[in-house]
């Protein structure tokens, strides 16, 4: 079976975020999953967008697939490191601040038709 990655480490958006968009083109075609994510609306979106373009690439080059063949196989959103502030409070306190980060895995497959 045929099928490609593509990874985008360190991207600054919070995981769970992320994961509205990747439940949009779990499972879909290559080019529907496109247009939901150029339409979503979501900023995870066009995130997403460009690791599924790199991974169709992938497919193209290493495998000689055509993007009208492949399939969403999986995606996957992992919790990356957490940037760590600290935001003032009264009588001298801190408020943490956690600015979260994202590993996407994007892997598509040639259809089974």
């Amino acid at each position: 079976m045929n099928y490609a990655k593509a990874l985008s480490k360190y991207i600054r958006i919070s995981p769970r975020k992320a994961r509205l968009a990747a439940g949009l083109i779990r499972g879909k075609s290559v080019p529907d999953a496109l247009v939901q994510l150029q339409f979503s609306g979501l900023r995870a979106g066009r995130l997403l967008k460009k690791t599924l373009d790199s991974a169709v690439a992938n497919a193209e080059s290493q495998h000689d697939l055509r993007r009208e063949q492949l399939k969403v196989a999986e995606v996957r959103i992992d919790a990356g490191p957490i940037i760590k502030r600290a935001k003032p409070k009264n009588r001298g306190g801190r408020h943490p601040i956690m600015k979260r980060t994202s590993h996407f895995t994007v892997v598509v497959s040639a259809d089974k038709e």
